[in-house]
């Protein structure tokens, strides 16, 4: 294996899956099949020899099941990421939530069928994951000479009410493309003049992807357990898993967490997080705040859409939230998190070194959203002290 190239060890019982995934990783460059194996006790024995910088596990596998050896891995202090491959099911899910909950990094669901956009979508899935969780291993643990991840580079387009949308300045990146470049320099923050002085915080949005099931377990572990704003969350997960990862989260989180659900109403203290497949957005009724659930089309690609949300917010709460973006590829929720900013929220953004990808958070930090940057460590204690000091 070079030194530039991220090593994948692929475990699954399935000769099939494993031949799979295998031209994915052989057509996408920077990538090397390190080994394979058919069960987790071979994937423990390959380890000392294949020396991986991530791992493709599957679930359901004789002699040692993922589960099992995500148990083992952690016994053994093995920190090589982990990237689950799961099923889409309501029991694959709850399962899944397990392996996060075990020091699982992230999922990906398996293809239902060998139809060519099925398997086209799984692949472009593992173009994102296995280069992000991988390479930042690589990099780290290792020092490999391994590029950043290529993030594409967009100019805003503004009206006279600020960013309306963002136009991307090269082509969106194929499945099987380079994924890799070399870092271009960040440019200079656009400085965004509020129109209202920043008020009381009221609410508390996030919009968050690649990297965002264990940094959302971080933050609200440690999230303080007497915060009065409700806390509104997308995440883009696939749908059939967000009830699950919500009930995973509101068993270590010292506030009630759930999935949100049409007409839920704002309540002080209670994180929503965005069923899959559905924005979520906020509507003001005569007495209270509630959330409402919508099938229109993808923004940015993702359905939900953190700038679904923060458009939301900043049309309803003007100044009176707190709008927080954090790791994942792409650009969602970084327009209008500027615009949120414009209104006079306070606005918080993940730093690169704690990412696992800088492509939301930089590009919002680029059109002047994110007023200040903040470690993943120290997430939760910024927005617990920020929610107090102006609460």
């Amino acid at each position: 294996m070079e030194s530039s190239e991220i090593g994948v060890l692929i475990v699954d019982d399935s000769a099939l899956m494993r031949n799979l995934i295998s031209k994915i990783i052989d057509n996408t460059p920077g990538l090397t099949v390190a080994g394979k194996a058919m069960n987790g006790q071979f994937a423990l024995e390959k380890l000392a020899t294949c020396s991986p910088d991530v791992i493709v596990l599957d679930i359901e596998m004789p002699v040692m099941n993922g589960l099992e050896f995500l148990r083992e891995r952690k016994k053994r202090g093995i920190d090589i990421p982990v990237i689950m491959l799961s099923s889409l099911t309501t029991e694959g899910a709850a399962v899944t939530m397990q392996c996060l909950e075990l020091g699982a990094s992230d999922f990906l669901t398996k293809p239902g069928g060998s139809s060519s956009g099925d398997l086209s979508a799984v692949a472009a899935r593992l173009a994102e994951l296995l280069p992000s969780y991988g390479g930042q291993y690589a990099r780290i643990k290792k020092h490999k000479n391994i590029p950043v991840h290529r993030e594409p580079e967009y100019t805003a387009v503004h009206s006279g009410s600020g960013v309306v949308k963002l136009v991307p300045e090269n082509h969106a990146r194929q499945p099987y493309e380079n994924i890799f470049t070399t870092p271009r320099q960040p440019k200079k923050p656009v400085v965004i003049t509020p129109v209202r002085e920043s008020g009381k915080i009221e609410v508390i949005a996030i919009g968050i992807s690649t990297g965002g099931p264990n940094a959302l377990r971080e933050v609200f572990k440690d999230i303080d357990p007497e915060l009065k704003q409700p806390v509104l969350v997308v995440q883009h997960m696939p749908a059939g898993f967000t009830e699950e990862f919500a009930n995973s989260l509101d068993h270590i989180c010292p506030l009630e967490v759930k999935e949100a659900h049409d007409g839920d109403l704002l309540k002080s203290g209670r994180i929503l997080i965005a069923p899959g497949n559905y924005h979520i957005y906020v509507e003001q009724r005569s007495l209270a705040y509630v959330v409402r659930l919508s099938d229109a089309p993808p923004r940015n690609g993702h359905r939900p859409s953190a700038d679904v949300l923060f458009e939301s917010i900043a049309a309803v709460f003007q100044n009176r939230a707190l709008g927080v973006i954090m790791t994942g590829m792409g650009n969602d929720g970084a327009a209008q998190l500027a615009e949120m900013r414009r209104q006079g929220a306070r606005t918080i953004g993940q730093d690169e070194q704690s990412s696992i990808v800088y492509g939301m958070p930089k590009v919002a930090w680029e059109l002047g959203g994110v007023q200040q940057q903040v470690a993943l460590p120290d997430m939760a204690r910024v927005i617990s002290s920020l929610a107090r000091e102006f609460g």
